[in-house]
């Protein structure tokens, strides 16, 4: 099989477009971190407790109580949306409290629920 190239696409009249957004194409590795990115969103304990950062800053014993979860549970879901830069804690005596990272993150799950709820 060979390897497709710009010079070989079949279809002349969208060469100019499809060469455009070839360059626009962002690099492999960009690609890949967008991937990993959203499979972050693909465990429904995650996207529940964004949900629920997204009305506000709550601590461990909070999400869990909402959630009907364990704090173990939760503290492990939240190690992993805090190493992906998702959510951000504040630490307040000996209570942390976990807030989504910034507007993005925000932007994301209120899309989300726009989208779904159409």
């Amino acid at each position: 099989m060979s390897e497709y190239t710009l010079e070989n696409h079949p279809c002349e009249e969208h060469a100019k477009l499809v060469e455009e957004l070839a360059g626009t194409l962002p690099d492999e590795e960009t690609l890949e971190d967008i991937s990993e990115l959203f499979k972050i969103f693909g465990d429904s304990t995650r996207i529940k407790i964004l949900y629920v950062l997204h009305e506000g800053e709550l601590c461990v014993c909070d999400i869990a109580t909402v959630l009907q979860m364990t704090q173990s549970a939760i503290s492990h879901q939240l190690r992993i949306l805090r190493q992906t830069r998702l959510v951000r804690t504040r630490r307040e005596g000996k209570t942390v409290y976990y807030s989504l990272a910034d507007d993005h993150v925000r932007t994301i799950i209120s899309m989300g629920i726009e989208h779904i709820s159409e």
